[in-house]
């Protein structure tokens, strides 16, 4: 028979988890006030579950080149501060505000993003942020004053929608067992946009005016645009299956509905405020999030402190702006080797969880760390005493190769923090990679300040190395944490009140075979939206507390 739903239900993917035979019955049966609404499994091959590989690659390409032009955004800024000391008139500090004010209003702008890009499409809301982006360029590039240039890097971080929507549509495609590969790709693009600006910028700074600093960010970001105009289709599963319905309406079949179709109100506003507020409950109340969010901001932070250190260090060699920022490739080159060394770990783990779904705990996730994270420490400690120059006999090579290094620890350390976060947490997991995101934001953009002070303040011979030599002992306290819930993560996760929910709710599932025959994994629901799993998580927190209040009562 048809599966029949009324219009106030839930919509699809939220909290079936069985298979549904297809709709191919004579609708004329049906009441005129009963709706028959149509999920992924009435029409899978409509989803982006069902793209082709080529197609997929295509898309989250697209999407790598838009992370790669919202992050050179915040990196390409810094080439331009010694133009507006003299333009303006202004202190270093002063003009450094323009890229602490970018960034951080980029943490909390991902955040602010993430509800309607799930329910209005991530096609529209991509356009709708690309464009704002680029439309604060233009006065920053024709600025009178250096208000206008602060105020307009403010609204063009919070116009920024970044993780929130290109990390939803990886999810839109692959299901959270098989999207490791392409988070790894997705989170390549994402570290390696950073780099770009300071190579490109050296000689932007070197050869023309400080206003093409944001022509040239208008430029990439207007051709960004573009191709993801033309090439980039709806991934968000309820838009397609809308869609869908439409068109099957259109062809005769008068009683099909959308997901979205049938709902009264698209959110409401205490569902906004709920997502909003989830990634701040997390991040302060569950020490995984904590932790792990402070790490991979804190490696982050690193690049926009290399961002103002490389200039006095380098400068020792006789290097010039230009091969200055030729010096952040290094930092790029250990991306690639970061990227590249975790795909026999990936293999490995798929290869295990196809035999056996519940083969592996979310910790499996951090091995590879268990190897990666210490680069950090031993790059920073290493750049630091090979920054002492030529004076000391040290080539000019040699911290970049120890940059190298940190460059690996980088890549590793949010690749593996997100990956984690995603096995641990099922519908949590936009929550806690949203803290993730936002602390790796927020970081970079105090960073951005404190920099070029850090590295001018401490005298004697060795001023540049001690600030590193800093950063190097902070290190070892902040990777700490990556052994201890290697080892001691299921228990910390059964500890916490967003785990233990999932914990109640999968044995929920196994007691009634609600995985049974299903596409889906249970702990990841395919087309699962934010706000899907949001009230997903609500209804999993309340049937938790009243199993306790009737456990109490008997």
């Amino acid at each position: 028979m048809a599966q029949e739903k009324l219009a106030g239900q839930q919509s699809a993917g939220s909290d079936d988890y069985g298979e549904k035979p297809p709709i191919a019955q004579d609708h004329e049966s049906s009441s005129a006030e009963e709706k028959i609404e149509i999920d992924e499994n009435d029409c899978y091959e409509k989803t982006g579950f069902a793209f082709s590989s080529m197609k997929k690659w295509s898309i989250i390409t697209v999407i790598f080149v838009i992370q790669c032009s919202m992050n050179l955004n915040a990196s390409l800024y810094a080439n331009a501060v010694d133009g507006l000391i003299k333009q303006f008139t202004i202190s270093g500090q002063a003009a450094r505000v323009g890229q602490c004010v970018f960034l951080v209003a980029y943490a909390f702008g991902c955040e602010l993003w993430a509800p309607w890009s799930e329910e209005f499409g991530r096609w529209p809301i991509m356009q709708l942020s690309l464009g704002l982006v680029n439309l604060w360029q233009i006065p920053c590039a024709l600025a009178p004053n250096y208000g206008t240039i602060v105020v307009c890097r403010f609204l063009g971080g919070i116009s920024s929608a970044g993780g929130s929507v290109t990390l939803g549509m990886v999810a839109d495609m692959w299901s959270a067992d098989d999207q490791q590969y392409a988070v790894a790709y997705i989170v390549l693009s994402s570290v390696g946009g950073s780099v770009l600006g300071p190579v490109v910028g050296g000689f932007v700074e070197s050869h023309l005016s400080w206003h093409w600093v944001f022509w040239l960010q208008l430029l990439f970001g207007g051709a960004t645009q573009i191709i993801h105009f033309i090439f980039v289709p709806e991934t968000r599963t309820t838009i397609m299956l809308d869609n869908e319905a439409k068109r099957r309406r259109k062809a005769g079949e008068v009683n099909i509905w959308g997901p979205n179709e049938v709902k009264e109100h698209r959110i409401t506003v205490k569902e906004v405020l709920t997502i909003w507020y989830r990634p701040f409950e997390m991040f302060v109340r569950e020490p995984i999030v904590l932790c792990l969010s402070l790490l991979s901001g804190f490696s982050d932070a690193l690049i926009f402190t290399f961002l103002e250190g490389y200039t006095p260090i380098y400068k020792q060699w006789n290097f010039t702006v230009s091969t200055t920022g030729l010096a952040f490739l290094p930092l790029l080159i250990g991306y690639f080797i970061a990227y590249f060394s975790f795909f026999p770990s990936i293999h490995s783990q798929r290869v295990k969880r196809r035999k056996d779904p519940d083969s592996l705990q979310p910790e499996a996730r951090l091995w590879w760390l268990l190897f990666t994270g210490p680069f950090l420490t031993i790059g920073l400690f290493g750049f630091a005493w090979t920054s002492l120059g030529p004076k000391y006999g040290i080539p000019w090579i040699a911290p970049m190769i120890f940059s190298t290094l940190v460059g690996i620890a980088n890549y590793a350390i949010y690749m593996a923090t997100i990956d984690y976060m995603i096995a641990s947490y099922g519908p949590y997991s936009a929550s806690a990679t949203g803290g993730n995101g936002m602390s790796r934001d927020f970081l970079a953009g105090i960073a951005a300040m404190y920099a070029t002070p850090f590295y001018e303040v401490i005298p004697g011979p060795y001023k540049l190395a001690w600030p590193t030599t800093v950063l190097g002992f902070i290190a070892i306290f902040v990777t700490i944490p990556i052994y201890i819930f290697y080892w001691k993560g299921p228990t910390i996760r059964a500890k916490s009140k967003f785990a233990q929910t999932l914990a109640a709710d999968g044995k929920a599932a196994a007691g009634t075979g609600g995985g049974g025959g299903s596409r889906r994994p249970s702990s990841a629901p395919r087309g699962m939206s934010i706000r899907q799993m949001s009230l997903a998580a609500g209804q999993m927190e309340k049937g938790r507390k009243k199993g306790q209040s009737q456990s109490e009562a008997a």
